[in-house]
């Protein structure tokens, strides 16, 4: 017999986990399913200094691990490794299958945030884990002492280039644009640094090496001049992707893949919401999903009201 749960959230990330702590203070029955550990992008994100409440900042893993701590001890039901495949929409309950089991909810909040964009350049795939990363605070420090490159001009790309700078001995920050979009005081602290070497209005057309890498190839847009950079790791921070492709046609996308919902993140569904990266619009910050996961839980629990036929307020 399937579990039945008044909410199921997909995502145990800083939306998700927000979400939970909501619906779970209104007595909520909550089931969390979460592919990987409790956590989204603090885990991967070092030092997080733009997070209220924390004046110094504070590690990205252990603000993950408290917003993890608080959903459990208000009863949030969390089963992480379990990796959510499908969504089935029904007339009364929302089923979510996984490889283990099916799950019902009458209502569902949809916070599986988004994956990193690769760069689709040959050597790519075949050098992962043998020179090229996507997570500077895991393999950083494999690098002491060596030069790397950072592809990438947003946040991400800039916040790992400052974590880098710790172990390297060079860093060349690679960047098809010849501005920066992420924030000007990381900028500015890359630029204060000697080992940083800016590569504006470029973009790698190869990742090089054999067993490991050795370098890249990265072309001037204005110019078309090609050169190689010899160099051991290449850290890639382009974008991102929403994790929607296990939900087709379940809501509304839209042309990006992201779930289109209104200011109540409400979906195209009337008993399913969403919020965090995989919603259209979101900023991908951190206080920024967990207050969507907030207006997610308590339209969740309006929703819920009125199915039950009771009058409901704030």
């Amino acid at each position: 017999m399937n579990e039945i749960h008044d909410v199921i959230i997909i995502g145990g990330g800083p939306g998700g986990l927000t979400a939970g702590i909501y619906t779970s203070r209104e007595r909520l029955s909550t089931l969390l399913l979460e592919k990987m550990t409790c956590g989204g992008w603090p885990n991967i994100s070092g030092r997080i200094e733009n997070y209220p409440g924390f004046p110094k900042g504070i590690n990205g893993m252990e603000l993950s691990a408290k917003f993890k701590e608080q959903a459990e001890n208000f009863g949030v039901e969390i089963r992480e490794f379990e990796e959510a495949k499908k969504i089935v929409p029904g007339e009364g309950l929302i089923a979510v299958e996984t490889a283990k089991a099916v799950y019902e909810s009458k209502v569902l909040i949809i916070a599986s945030g988004s994956r990193l964009r690769k760069l689709g350049v040959p050597g790519e795939e075949e050098l992962t884990g043998k020179g090229v990363s996507y997570c500077a605070t895991c393999d950083g420090p494999l690098y002491k002492d060596k030069a790397v490159a950072v592809i990438g001009g947003g946040n991400a790309a800039l916040e790992e280039a400052v974590f880098l700078t710790r172990f390297v001995s060079k860093l060349y920050l690679v960047h098809r644009r010849d501005e920066f979009r992420g924030e000007k005081i990381l900028v500015e602290e890359l630029e204060k640094s000697e080992k940083v070497e800016f590569v504006l209005n470029s973009f790698p057309v190869s990742i090089n090496g054999d067993d490991f890498v050795n370098s890249i190839t990265v072309e001037n847009k204005a110019t078309g001049k090609k050169q190689d950079i010899e160099l051991a790791g290449v850290f890639i921070f382009v974008g991102v992707e929403p994790n929607s492709d296990f939900f087709p046609g379940a809501v509304d996308l839209d042309r990006a893949g992201y779930v289109r919902t209104d200011f109540r993140m409400a979906t195209s569904h009337p008993s399913i919401f969403a919020a965090g990266d995989v919603r259209s619009g979101n900023v991908r910050q951190v206080a920024a999903a967990c207050g969507e996961g907030v207006v997610a839980a308590l339209s969740a629990r309006d929703r819920l009201r009125k199915l039950k036929g009771s009058s409901y307020g704030r």
